[in-house]
């Protein structure tokens, strides 16, 4: 017969035998569920799609919003040229000339003038930001004109307003320099000079300005081509990282290496597609210039998808929230535009900047994108953006490697 100690411990063993299957069975469902995903290439690019089209949150950031922008970012910039700038005029000399600077200002397009009686209520109507500007016409303008003296006029416009106060400066300036030429031919004509003669001598080395590859000199068309970039760089970062870090709290983030590339390969395609919807879409429906190297484009697409996917994938594992990337993520977009030198001159920026910029695809990818597609650059023209981004790619890929490592210990 077995002793009481015997059966106390049989009791044990049979206790703890249960416990010890249950742990086995939760080990085992881990460990199965952690190495689900696919490993091979397609594999891992068919359960990406299909990843991707069933989380309605990472849909909708690397699909659906990038669309809604392509339709509604160029919108408020459809009339390109900012015309009609509510302006003010300040007569102090009342003379037919300083009518006649009135008339001219008034007839073009860029300003919709006003008369102030002072120069304070002119500053008035500035501050409480009824006018952009105003010009001061001195008392005596007319006289010191007719008797040769040097005289001038004075133009005040709001610097706070980079776009308003340079059409004020526009405005006014072709007004003025289209009413001095006029005294100056009457004045040669009263001298006995021929007419046409004395047209042709008011601008003795004529001067003509032609803009390229932005004829009108639209902001739309400056600066929607550019940001587009931005756009396609944002959403395609936050949709992957926040796929990445799912996968990553419901263990499903590890696989081989032809698995990642799987990954990065679908997620670039389906970024790719919206990329060609600006290309072949909005840029087309908003008239904005066009180099026609459509094939420079695609070619710029195909390697810059793959770049911010990748980098994507590295914030994923990285970050390893689904809702961190988007807390990050979001709000480097102004940084980035402004660093990538296309807002202003890159040769501008501290030192430090100057380096770390180059860091990010967006800084060769936005001024490859704009010579390409906007200016017509050759391949040739624009190999150093498509090696920057080559090398940016090599430098997320090894990243992705180093992060799947302390990510992924029991993967061989």
């Amino acid at each position: 017969m077995p002793t009481l100690f015997e059966n106390k411990k049989h009791n044990k063993s049979a206790t703890k035998q249960p416990l010890n299957a249950q742990n086995n069975m939760q080990n085992n469902a881990q460990s199965n569920t952690v190495n689900s995903a696919p490993k091979t290439f397609w594999g891992s690019f068919g359960q990406t799609i299909k990843d991707v089209f069933g989380d309605k949150g990472v849909l909708l950031m690397l699909i659906i919003a990038p669309i809604i922008y392509g339709f509604f970012y160029p919108w408020p910039y459809s009339t390109e040229v900012v015309n009609n700038v509510p302006v003010g005029i300040v007569d102090y000399d009342h003379s037919d000339l300083s009518r006649t600077i009135m008339r001219y200002a008034s007839a073009s397009p860029q300003l919709d003038t006003q008369r102030f009686a002072t120069e304070q209520d002119a500053k008035a109507a500035i501050w409480s930001n009824d006018i952009a500007g105003f010009m001061i016409i001195p008392i005596g303008l007319e006289q010191q004109v007719l008797s040769g003296k040097a005289a001038s006029v004075s133009v005040l416009g709001n610097g706070g307003y980079f776009l308003l106060n340079k059409n004020v400066q526009m405005g006014f300036l072709q007004a003025i320099s289209t009413v001095s030429a006029g005294i100056e031919v009457k004045k040669s004509v009263a001298q006995g000079a021929y007419a046409p003669t004395a047209a042709q001598n008011t601008q003795a080395v004529p001067l003509q300005i032609t803009p390229l590859y932005n004829q009108t000199e639209g902001y739309g068309a400056y600066v929607v081509p550019a940001v587009s970039i931005i756009i396609l760089q944002q959403t395609l970062l936050i949709a992957v990282a926040m796929l990445i870090g799912t996968w990553y709290e419901q263990h499903r983030h590890a696989t081989s290496i032809r698995g990642w590339l799987g990954r990065i390969a679908a997620f670039a395609t389906l970024s790719f597609v919206v990329g060609c919807f600006y290309y072949g879409w909005t840029f087309e429906l908003n008239n904005y210039p066009r180099g026609q190297n459509m094939l420079g484009s695609l070619l710029f697409l195909m390697l810059f998808c793959p770049v911010v996917a990748t980098l994507g994938c590295v914030f994923g594992l990285w970050l390893r929230q689904r809702e961190r990337s988007i807390q990050i993520l979001i709000f480097s977009s102004l940084p980035l535009f402004f660093v990538s030198g296309y807002p202003w001159p890159a040769s501008q920026l501290p030192q430090v900047l100057q380096v770390v910029r180059w860091l990010v695809p967006t800084t060769p990818a936005i001024n490859t994108s704009v010579q390409l597609n906007q200016m017509g650059a050759t391949l040739s023209q624009v190999a150093t953006g498509f090696y920057a981004l080559a090398g940016l790619w090599l430098f997320y890929f090894i990243l992705l490697l180093i992060l799947r490592k302390r990510t992924e210990p029991k993967l061989s």
